[in-house]
């Protein structure tokens, strides 16, 4: 999911620290929420083997609930950048949730 590999001496307060038997060998840097968007799509856009904006409407608002899963939406600007890699309108992408949240309801 785009993690960087760094030396310890190298590693921020918010990196991972990996230590084998007492020793610090190797840092993580995760990335943040937003970058990770961007490698699910480039993701589910290889699986699909097309740009997503190609999908037919049913694959469109499959791709859109696999993201709901994976939190996609709680990303500051989630929606948009959805709608954008899906080449549709942020109302269409409320419309596939709105769609997904009623019939787990009903």
């Amino acid at each position: 999911m785009g993690a960087e590999v760094l030396e310890p001496a190298e590693a921020a307060a918010d990196d991972v620290v990996l230590s084998w038997e007492g020793q610090d060998v190797l840092a993580v840097r995760l990335p943040q929420l937003s970058d990770s968007l961007e490698h699910i799509l480039a993701a589910l856009q290889r699986r699909h083997g097309m740009p997503l904006a190609d999908l037919d409407r049913k694959a469109k608002q499959e791709v859109v609930r696999v993201l709901e899963a994976r939190g996609a939406f709680s990303v500051r600007h989630g929606v948009e950048t959805v709608a954008g890699a899906l080449g549709v309108s942020r109302f269409t992408v409320y419309n596939y949730l709105n769609r997904e949240n009623a019939s787990k309801n009903a």
